[in-house]
């Protein structure tokens, strides 16, 4: 039995998900004539409360496609040290954008209002980059799935209009925030000026994200995303599989954040565990005590016993629940970890 807990993107589809994508009505969506694709769009944009929605193929290119829909070439943005857009996408606000990141410390991975408004440049200080755009991440990745106080962002909006910046979420786990806040989607929505949420994290499905936001910054976001490569043509099929996840893989996240809750506890009771942070939803951060187990060794004996975590550097290991991992995995896995020789 393998157990992969790598990422909540491993997840393959259920056969009732499958069934849903072999029955998708489809049509070619670069003319915008896929009705599958302008359903999820269309259901995505009414539940946040926005004007327009886009689907695209990858959680990145929705990130990328706001920064260059909110931003000009040498601006600045303002995100956390650890956020996905600036270390995980390539250094694609540099390439696609040119733009730079302004680049705070945060606790795990959330920024505060009072720092983003020590760190807007002042807009008449012609040497400085113009500072045009913030940056959120709800939950945070590389914070282990932490979430957000939605009064903080509310106050991060009222810098944003203070200064007349463009506020981005980067929602790639903005399910598991909602599920786990008690929070709705149109609260987001009134706040955010886009918002990316991805499909196939949490949801389980093969592939896609969205970018949801207000007619006057998404009239060009189709232009965007073609720049970008991210036409699609019969995308239907993975279109239907995001409408099934939305019907069904929402309020199951519960089941996640659960496991890794008690994942977390065991982790907390063993001598070769030095440190594990808060377990907020879906996703574990510890460390291992070195001086009773190193990381080598602990990697090694997982992958004999089949179970597959990340090592994020700096002696970060990650574990991520999600939709394919088995009350049976889970009982197999609790056991190794209590008993690990």
């Amino acid at each position: 039995m393998k157990i992969d807990l790598k990422s909540d993107t491993v997840t393959k589809p259920t056969p009732a998900m499958l069934e849903a994508i072999m029955n998708a009505e489809v049509g070619d969506d670069v003319y915008k004539e896929d009705p599958t694709v302008n359903e999820l769009e269309s259901r995505l944009a009414k539940m946040f409360g926005k004007d327009k929605a886009l689907f695209f193929p990858t959680g990145s290119m929705a990130n990328q496609a706001a920064i260059k829909l909110h931003t000009q070439p040498g601006e600045q943005l303002i995100c956390d040290k650890w956020a996905h857009v600036y270390n995980y996408e390539g250094g694609g606000a540099s390439f696609n954008s040119g733009v730079s990141c302004r680049l705070l410390d945060g606790n795990r991975g959330m920024v505060t209002a009072e720092q983003v408004e020590a760190a807007i440049n002042p807009p008449d200080f012609y040497h400085s980059p113009l500072t045009s755009l913030v940056c959120l991440e709800n939950t945070t990745n590389k914070g282990g799935g932490a979430c957000y106080d939605f009064t903080e962002i509310e106050n991060i909006r009222k810098v944003c209009d203070k200064n007349q910046l463009g506020l981005h979420l980067d929602g790639a786990r903005l399910f598991n925030a909602l599920v786990a806040k008690n929070e709705t989607l149109k609260q987001y929505g009134e706040v955010f000026d886009t918002i990316s949420i991805c499909l196939s994290k949490g949801l389980g499905t093969p592939l896609g994200s969205v970018l949801i936001g207000e007619e006057a910054l998404m009239k060009n976001a189709m232009r965007v995303r073609k720049v970008l490569g991210g036409g699609m043509r019969q995308i239907g099929f993975m279109a239907a599989a995001g409408l099934y996840a939305l019907e069904n893989n929402i309020e199951r996240l519960k089941e996640d954040h659960q496991r890794a809750k008690e994942l977390g506890k065991i982790l907390e009771e063993q001598e070769y565990i030095k440190e594990v942070e808060p377990v907020e939803t879906n996703i574990i951060i510890f460390y291992l005590n070195e001086t009773v187990l190193s990381q080598q060794q602990f990697m090694q004996k997982l992958e004999e016993k089949n179970i597959g975590i990340s090592a994020m550097g700096e002696g970060k290991m990650r574990i991520v629940t999600h939709l394919d991992y088995t009350g049976e995995m889970h009982e197999k896995l609790i056991n190794f970890l209590r008993h690990f020789n």
